[in-house]
């Protein structure tokens, strides 16, 4: 009697493990889909560094990952920030409480990234920041779920601030986006420049967005400082080193330093223009048969607008591929344990070999020192850079001790 209860136990058990096992893997995931939220510019002055170029780089990684992870689909969704707080805090607040999105990701620009960061933190949810720049999302407002993926101010600002001192640019006047990002690059290049040697003579901020750069300009002339530093980006650098080509300042003696300058810039500018320029960069598409692999799928695409991907395009592919990797390795979504396992796998990718995520989010990878080539130099569509120097990571980024990252013991 005994032993034949036991067996009719020990069926039903089994039984009923059966009936639940599909429901126990399902609810591993969240809702039953990986939503993803790429949440940017779509509209405006960053538009063409990440904008739909970065929708598609996280579809493309959706795709070649096999379009679902443990089982149940992936989806992409985007929507536009309109480069405002507080609507990029909105959509945020949406997506996760209504929407079931398990990760933002990209998130122009950094003032949008400081105020998403404090949800996603709230919330519980991942953070992949691709586009913002401002090093203090892995500083003073880190975050256990946040990793800051692609760069930061503080990288731009060592690269090349640094550089240029070296180079005799010891005295700058800089031209400062008036926004989170725009002082955060301020302040970490003119420590830079200090640090190497040379001085800071004064700085003025300009409207965030601004057409017309000239009264700021004319102030940077007056300074006759050796480097104009452009503490901003996208549109705004394009219209501020046009009109100082007006003005005349390059051809007075004076260099400019674009702080963070990407490709499509370069093509608005062209290269008559923007020769001479020396970037920091994380990623450049014509680097290895890797990097020129991927820029040519991604061309293909009408997204790219006929352009090779910038830095930040290509970093919303690598960081939701790793990011979908992750939640295959730890059998959920929740974001603790993604977040953990993205720590815990290498990275690597076309962008970066043997990377990895330190406790504050920050993201550690080698930068490259470029100079934009003059037309004579170019030798083919889009042959834009030459790469000076390979920074290594742990010069790139600012010490884990420096960031006053709460999470650091």
């Amino acid at each position: 009697m005994k032993a034949t209860n036991l067996k009719l136990l020990a069926v039903a058990a089994i039984g009923l493990g059966l009936a639940l096992a599909p429901h126990g893997a399902r609810a591993q995931v969240s809702g039953n889909v990986v939503r993803i939220g790429v949440l940017n510019d779509q509209s405006g002055l960053y538009a063409d560094t990440g904008g739909q170029g970065s929708v598609r780089a996280a579809k493309m990684a959706v795709g070649d990952f096999g379009g679902k992870v443990l089982g149940q689909p992936i989806e992409v969704i985007f929507a536009d920030d309109q480069n405002q707080p507080d609507v990029g805090a909105a959509i945020a607040r949406r997506w996760i409480d209504a929407e079931g999105v398990d990760t933002i990701v990209d998130v122009t620009p950094s003032s949008v990234a400081l105020a998403v960061q404090a949800i996603t933190k709230e919330k519980n949810r991942v953070l992949l920041m691709s586009s913002p720049a401002s090093s203090d999302l892995t500083g003073k407002y880190c975050s256990p779920v946040g990793i800051h993926w692609t760069y930061d101010t503080y990288a731009l600002a060592h690269g090349t601030g640094g550089a240029l001192v070296k180079q005799g640019g010891d005295t700058w006047f800089f031209i400062t986006a008036d926004y989170a990002f725009g002082h955060a690059l301020e302040r970490d290049t003119s420590e830079a420049v200090i640090a190497a040697g040379g001085k800071v003579l004064g700085s003025v901020n300009a409207p965030f967005p601004s057409s017309d750069f000239s009264s700021f300009l004319l102030q940077a002339q007056a300074s006759k400082a050796k480097v104009i530093g452009l503490a901003n980006a996208g549109g705004d650098t394009i219209n501020a080193i046009k009109q100082a080509a007006e003005f005349g300042i390059v051809a007075g003696g004076q260099r400019l330093a674009g702080l963070l300058v990407f490709i499509t810039d370069v093509h608005s500018l062209g290269l008559q223009t923007a020769q001479g320029l020396v970037i920091t960069t994380p990623y450049y598409w014509d680097m290895n048969d890797e990097t020129r692999a991927f820029a040519k799928r991604f061309m293909s695409f009408p997204e790219s607008k006929g352009v090779p991907p910038t830095f930040l395009q290509a970093g919303v592919y690598t960081e939701v591929m790793h990011y979908l990797r992750a939640i295959q390795a730890a059998g959920t979504d929740e974001a603790t344990a993604v977040v953990a396992k993205m720590r815990e796998i290498p990275i690597n990718d076309f962008m970066v070999k043997n990377g990895s995520i330190r406790i504050d989010g920050r993201v550690m990878r080698d930068m490259y020192l470029a100079q934009v080539k003059s037309p004579g130099e170019s030798k083919y569509p889009f042959d834009y850079y030459k790469i000076l120097a390979t920074i290594p990571r742990e010069q790139a980024f600012r010490p884990l001790k420096d960031g006053g990252c709460y999470l650091v013991k």
